[in-house]
């Protein structure tokens, strides 16, 4: 392959886009997630991808590509609570192609500006992802199993 020819697929593979937070940054297109069902009260972010925190932290963004100012803080489910394992739904299961596989979650966290010791956890709608197949949704589960703002800091 010429040179010319792999810069050119470099640049396939490859989407620079503008944030509110990170700038520009250019991201592998085959790292995008699709959600399959927007958030809600989002319904024109269907693209994102998950950003590292930092080199050191257990914490990402899931940033939007199709908004620059929406990105969440999100935690894997696993380090924070290693056995949170809801059971979802069959149509979600359906929706994430996951063919019985397990799919990764993801915990939406709230943190109060200037209090990050009272972030809190969304363990009510996780955000479930096919991590093969680049596909996740919100997960919504029975409010009376789990909690919309479980404290992540306690003083125990």
């Amino acid at each position: 392959m010429t040179s010319a020819a792999v810069q050119k697929q470099d640049k396939e593979s490859t989407l620079t886009i503008n944030t509110s937070r990170f700038g520009d940054i250019a991201i592998d297109r085959d790292k995008i997630i699709t959600m399959t069902t927007p958030f809600p009260g989002f319904p024109d972010s269907s693209r994102f991808i998950l950003r590292p925190h930092g080199p050191e932290s257990p914490f990402f963004w899931l940033q939007s590509l199709d908004d620059p100012h929406l990105a969440f803080v999100v935690i894997p489910a696993a380090t924070l609570l290693p056995d949170y394992r809801p059971k979802l739904g069959v149509a979600t299961e359906t929706e994430l192609q996951l063919e019985g596989a397990a799919p990764d979650l993801l915990l939406i966290l709230t943190i109060p500006p200037g209090q990050p010791e009272k972030m809190t956890a969304n363990l009510l709608g996780p955000v479930a992802l096919n991590p093969q197949k680049r596909l996740a949704c919100q997960a919504l589960l029975d409010p009376s199993l789990y909690e919309l703002g479980w404290p992540v800091f306690t003083d125990k």
